[in-house]
């Protein structure tokens, strides 16, 4: 019987890494990640580190910690049914790895989770489509 390890911390940050290229991010945003733990989000493909929205930063590591995963890159967003926060996330399950992003030209499907802070309630894990541009990502579905 083969015994299954939970992946390190660094396993997924490795992984993380590999779909922030694959997402084509702005190389700086990657090199902070990589070196820093920083994690930036985006608005309208313009990013931002998480450290200058508090909040934001608090909610990805409750989310981290809650959920045994690594958070890459948040984008936000305004729709009809609230104020979304998207964290893309690697999880806790190398078996899930494999379809953690997929894509097709300038677009891709990522997994994460999805904070409306508008209404609590409606917060959950999905895939996302987000379009990549100029070192930016923007969610589009």
């Amino acid at each position: 019987m083969k015994t299954i390890t939970a992946p390190t911390l660094q396993e997924k940050k490795d992984k993380a890494i590999e779909i922030m290229q694959t997402l084509d991010i702005y190389k700086p945003y990657i090199q902070g990640f990589k070196d820093n733990d920083q994690v930036c989000f985006f608005e309208m493909f313009g990013g931002y580190w998480v450290y200058q929205e508090p909040e934001i930063e608090k909610k990805m590591r409750e989310i981290e910690n809650e959920y045994n995963c690594k958070v890459y890159a948040i984008t936000h967003e305004f729709t009809d049914f609230g104020e979304l926060w998207d964290f893309l996330i690697v999880t806790n399950y190398p078996e899930e790895w494999e379809d953690s992003v997929y894509g097709y030209a300038d677009k891709h499907v990522v997994f994460a989770y999805v904070w409306n802070k508008s209404d609590e309630y409606c917060s959950e894990f999905g895939s996302i489509t987000v379009e990549s541009f100029g070192g930016g990502i923007w969610r589009i579905a």
